[in-house]
């Protein structure tokens, strides 16, 4: 997108205002203007000490540890402003970052921000960005402490998030042990159908802050049905601003999880990497037996494959690979010991939601770790890379 068509009255980021206010442009502003404009926007983080507005933030560490992450979403790569409005920019900022938090187990607790843009990007898309980022973090109880802003050619938000593992060890990729259930807490797929959608042209140009909420469905044809433009809605929504199960991670860190990850790459890739940290196969059911939650995940996810695909075969095919290789739904990837499937009700449970999608085995003779399903190696396509797609 050219620094003109930035600056046009039709800028995806100047959605929802008009007048004066949509054409104000963080130049316009500057640095500090820009940053009293969105800083009333953001919660604070409880162990603040030190906030935004001084060299660095200062928080307390109750725990005497930080888990810490780091993600960046760049614009045309992670996102695209006729796909997303500036607030679901904003949530999916921070929700890819909560959830490696609660992956190791951690509660967020703080994050900071890195946003480079042009100087032509509207103020509102901005405030908008902010707000849905500030949405998601005070929902999970998480402040924003501090970052930075520089110009750029486009779009690019870093976010850092602390997670506080409140007493317990961290859970990592390396601990899966032969025996563990492969358990998961989310939708797998469902963000994965989402940008199918949205690259066929379904959900693309509805109004702002409307998207997928409104009685049609830009793309769709009216005949569809109401069970199917739910379903197309659910995963439009994953894709552009997706709400991860947060207490999920530490509720499975408490059950006694051995190894834990966020699915952002897609559960075989990111199950292959817990395999290989861990010395082990991860195999996960595979859907086509209809039986286990991996087959209701394609089961749920057929309506919307149907609207793609030439034949149900085809339907079949598309959600499998959703469900399997689909990425950026941040569930919750997990490997417990066998008699935490069995646990009473209380406070060492397994999670609500979570549900059994796979066994550890031991690597045989010859055969490497990593992720299998149904017993057999998967192939090359395990799910995004971020150099190779």
């Amino acid at each position: 997108m050219s620094t003109a068509e930035r600056a046009g009255a039709q800028d995806p980021r100047a959605q929802g205002r008009g007048g004066d206010e949509a054409r104000l442009t963080v130049a316009d502003l500057g640095e500090e203007g820009l940053l009293a404009r969105f800083a009333p926007l953001l919660p604070h983080a409880a162990g603040e000490v030190v906030g935004t507005g001084d060299d660095c933030a200062v928080l307390a560490a109750p725990d005497g540890r930080y888990a810490v992450s780091t993600d960046m979403l760049v614009e045309g790569r992670h996102f695209r402003l006729d796909w997303s409005t500036p607030e679901q920019v904003g949530r999916r900022a921070a929700a890819q970052n909560l959830a490696d938090a609660a992956a190791m187990g951690a509660r967020p607790t703080a994050l900071t921000v890195g946003l480079a843009m042009p100087g032509t990007t509207p103020v509102a898309w901005v405030e908008g960005m902010v707000a849905g980022l500030g949405e998601a973090c005070a929902e999970c109880g998480a402040g924003v402490v501090g970052g930075d802003l520089v110009g750029g050619r486009a779009i690019v938000i870093s976010v850092t998030v602390l997670g506080d593992l409140q007493g317990r060890a961290p859970v990592t990729r390396s601990g899966a042990r032969p025996g563990d259930a492969i358990v998961h807490v989310g939708a797998p797929g469902r963000s994965a159908a989402g940008l199918a959608l949205l690259s066929a042209g379904i959900g693309v140009g509805e109004a702002p802050g409307l998207a997928g909420r409104g009685p049609a469905l830009a793309g769709l044809p009216r005949a569809v049905d109401a069970g199917t433009r739910a379903e197309a809605r659910a995963c439009l929504e994953a894709f552009r601003a997706p709400r991860p199960p947060l207490e999920a991670g530490p509720a499975l860190a408490r059950s006694g999880a051995s190894a834990m990850m966020d699915v952002s790459d897609s559960l075989l890739r990111d199950g292959d990497r817990i395999a290989r940290a861990s010395g082990v196969i991860l195999d996960f059911d595979e859907p086509a037996t209809g039986e286990g939650a991996l087959a209701d995940a394609v089961a749920s996810l057929m309506p919307v494959a149907r609207l793609l695909a030439d034949d149900e075969a085809a339907a079949w095919a598309m959600a499998r690979a959703w469900a399997l290789t689909g990425g950026e739904d941040h569930g919750m990837l997990a490997t417990v010991p066998a008699e935490a499937l069995g646990a009473p009700a209380g406070a060492d449970r397994l999670p609500d939601g979570a549900r059994v999608i796979g066994r550890v085995r031991e690597a045989g003779d010859g055969e490497s770790p990593g992720a299998r399903v149904g017993g057999r190696a998967p192939g090359a396509g395990l799910g995004w890379d971020h150099f190779g797609g």
